[in-house]
């Protein structure tokens, strides 16, 4: 049975997993999930997934939660095309950069928080929270990168960091100071698998948005 993906088109994290997904190769159904409306907390689905997040993974007789947990779970099951390194030390750069974004960045400007401030205010707090952030992941990269985050090839920080982007622009953030994140941006939006999962190439994002 073919993988199905709950995602939503505006989503960073469910990014993350398509660009994975579209860079190994692995086909599969997207459900998209309108966390505008609050889909997520209908009974139907928070009875598969309890956190009434995205993304969520049906594949393999298995139901996965949290992105990070879905990108692990495709490195460890398909490791054809794989986006781990296998030097130990890359490997825990990798995951250094990834914890940056996906434990210190987006969380603390998702939809859910976002929601909890006044509407004017949300703009300027979430493109604080990102600035601030890809401060610290710009240093990591001036140690670790080559055309991407971790050397020259494609790895999981670079399906992590690109959706983070895409969520810096959409807040009109300045990564005029950040010219590794630049590159690496450069880079990997130049590959199909990165263009593919972008949220403008969504089967649910409005026509109106559609590049």
């Amino acid at each position: 049975m073919e993988p199905v993906l709950y995602t939503y088109y505006r989503s960073s994290s469910a990014a993350r997993v398509r660009i994975a997904l579209n860079y190994k190769g692995i086909s599969y159904e997207p459900r998209p999930v309108n966390l505008s409306t609050g889909e997520h907390l209908s009974a139907s689905y928070t009875s598969q997934n309890p956190q009434a997040l995205v993304p969520f993974m049906v594949i393999d007789g298995c139901e996965i939660s949290q992105s990070v947990a879905i990108l692990e779970y495709l490195e460890e099951t398909r490791p054809d095309k794989p986006l781990l390194p296998k030097d130990p030390a890359q490997r825990a750069q990798v995951r250094a950069i990834m914890g940056a974004i996906c434990c210190e960045i987006q969380p603390l400007q998702n939809l859910r928080v976002l929601k909890t401030l006044p509407e004017l205010q949300r703009a300027v707090h979430a493109r604080k929270v990102i600035a601030d952030g890809l401060v610290a992941v710009e240093k990591m990269l001036e140690k670790s990168a080559g055309a991407f985050c971790v050397g020259d090839c494609v790895t999981l920080a670079d399906c992590c960091l690109i959706p983070q982007l895409g969520n810096a622009h959409r807040f009109d953030v300045d990564l005029e100071p950040f010219p590794h994140i630049r590159k690496v941006e450069a880079n990997a939006n130049a590959l199909p698998a990165f263009k593919q999962a972008h949220w403008s190439q969504q089967p649910d994002c409005p026509p109106d948005l559609k590049n």
